[in-house]
């Protein structure tokens, strides 16, 4: 029995839908696998942007000043000395009291004093009758002249003689030789005191004065009239206000450094000599300068530059620096007030780079009647300079050395 082998025939419409719907499959496919062209563009803009922080440039005062250390002493000091000798009898003054030039301290026994003077007196006297005498027979030609001359010699003599004895009464009262305050009491009631003996020291306080040894590169800079402000460390909390009274004109070869002389009024506030302090001279001041932090600087002197931000990119713009103190640099050209200099992340931007600001500060200003702030050395050498700011770490570089790792 014979087989027949059966066939199908699909209609030509089948076929076409068939094409129509796997075609479309592969559009939704390729479609759903493409990202979008207008999120990743946006994605790229976004990526390309710096973050930085940036200040702005202001007007202030700007300082230029140098600090050091010393100790206040007293421009006039004086140490009381016998100039005679005996028994104290009595002590007028302690110390802490005030007194003025010339006033009595203490007193010593003057017995001996007292009669030599009351002998000198009366050899005085006689002579004095003597001279009377013998001028009235010099003129009426009764003696000689060699007579008349001898007489006359004696009378000066004995005269000498009882001021001397006046001189040494005196001694027995010990006085001050300036008025100021009594910081030293050097004797006891009853001691017996020789000649030449210390017993008092008197110290004038008004003025006080700081000398303060300076390098030698600030000899051009330090001038007599300056201010200088002081803060002791026995009295916290108040800055004292003085001038340059004096400045050396010769350098110690071996330190390197002059004397500079600051005179400080007492005017009851305190101070007394022996006191320590910081010193702080200021050599200039520019009252309306225009400033930048020094953290935005890229380079010193001729070198120096700064970013600017201009729209949403930066650009580097050539300084002319002046004086820098506290952080802040006076810029004498190439800025003006208002600008926005970039202050950290300057080393990650180059000359249009597009920029995302992500803080804004102001500097510090500097106010001329500010206290001292920052500690001084002891040693004589001047504070050092303020360290660079720290440069930030780029954000590639960050990546590579974290993928390094």
């Amino acid at each position: 029995m014979a087989h027949r082998m059966l066939s199908f025939a699909y209609p030509a419409r089948f076929n076409r839908s068939r094409a129509l719907m796997l075609a479309l499959s592969l559009a939704l496919v390729v479609s759903a696998c493409k990202p979008k062209p207008d999120a990743d563009e946006n994605d790229k803009k976004a990526e390309a942007k710096i973050p930085v922080e940036v200040a702005l440039v202001t007007r202030g005062a700007m300082l230029a000043s140098f600090q050091g250390t010393a100790a206040l002493e007293a421009e006039a000091t004086a140490q009381v000395v016998s100039k005679s000798s005996g028994v104290v009898l009595q002590i007028l003054v302690e110390e802490g009291d005030r007194v003025s030039a010339g006033a009595v301290l203490a007193k010593l026994e003057n017995d001996r004093q007292r009669l030599s003077l009351k002998q000198a007196q009366a050899n005085l006297r006689k002579v004095e009758n003597d001279f009377k005498r013998q001028t009235e027979l010099f003129n009426r030609k009764l003696i000689g002249s060699d007579v008349f001359e001898r007489v006359k010699f004696e009378l000066e003599t004995q005269r000498a003689s009882y001021d001397i004895a006046q001189l040494e009464l005196s001694y027995t009262a010990i006085r001050a030789p300036i008025a100021g305050m009594v910081s030293q009491r050097l004797v006891k009631l009853g001691n017996q005191i020789q000649l030449g003996q210390t017993l008092f020291r008197i110290d004038d306080f008004d003025p006080l004065e700081a000398r303060v040894a300076v390098p030698e590169r600030e000899m051009q800079s330090i001038k007599t009239g300056q201010d200088v402000q002081m803060l002791v460390d026995a009295i916290s909390g108040q800055v004292f206000t003085g001038k340059v009274a004096r400045v050396s004109p010769i350098v110690d070869p071996k330190t390197g450094t002059f004397d500079v002389i600051a005179q400080f009024q007492d005017n009851g506030s305190g101070l007394r000599s022996g006191m320590f302090g910081r010193v702080n001279i200021v050599t200039a001041v520019h009252p309306n300068a225009l400033l930048i932090p020094r953290a935005a600087l890229l380079g010193e002197g001729r070198d120096a530059a700064v970013f600017i931000i201009d729209g949403s990119t930066v650009k580097r713009v050539a300084l002319s620096t002046g004086l820098t103190a506290d952080g802040k640099v006076e810029v004498l050209s190439g800025l003006k007030a208002g600008d926005s200099v970039v202050t950290l992340g300057q080393n990650s931007v180059r000359e249009g780079s597009e920029v995302q600001v992500i803080a804004q500060k102001r500097p510090p200003q500097s106010d001329p009647a500010a206290p001292i702030s920052a500690p001084a050395s002891d040693s004589p050498a001047p504070a050092p300079s303020p360290a660079p700011a720290a440069t930030p770490v780029p954000a590639q570089a960050a990546d590579e050395d974290k993928q390094a790792g």
